[in-house]
């Protein structure tokens, strides 16, 4: 039976003074995702020295939510914070589109309509 040793240390994470600055901003943004705001107080939390369990019952995360994001941030530096990219089907419209739609959906429905229809707005 072979064992797999696992540090029970986590990462230590340092900040220089802009990315501290950065990093306070989007914690305590109100127009900042969710998301961003978590991973950027998790980050501020590690380099206070907590361990991934305090920090995970402070922000009411999973501990692998933390162990994640903080090894993350030790390996890419606040690049590593960003979301990964996605796969899946490529748009079909492109910003142009989404623009137009948007735009027709805020104007007033033509005569004699009292709302916007899905199709009233494709055609």
């Amino acid at each position: 039976m072979t064992r797999i040793s696992v540090p029970l240390d986590a990462a230590a994470v340092e900040l220089d003074e802009a990315v501290c600055e950065y990093l306070t901003r989007v914690a305590g943004s109100t127009k900042a995702q969710v998301r961003e705001v978590i991973w950027a107080r998790i980050v501020l939390a590690a380099a206070d020295g907590l361990s991934n369990g305090a920090i995970a019952r402070e922000l009411a995360v999973t501990v692998n939510t933390v162990r994640k994001w903080r090894g993350r941030f030790v390996l890419h530096g606040p690049d590593g914070l960003k979301d990964a990219g996605r796969s899946g089907r490529p748009k079909i419209y492109g910003p142009q589109v989404r623009v137009a739609i948007v735009a027709a959906a805020i104007s007033a429905p033509p005569h004699p309509e009292a709302t916007w229809s899905h199709r009233t707005i494709a055609a």
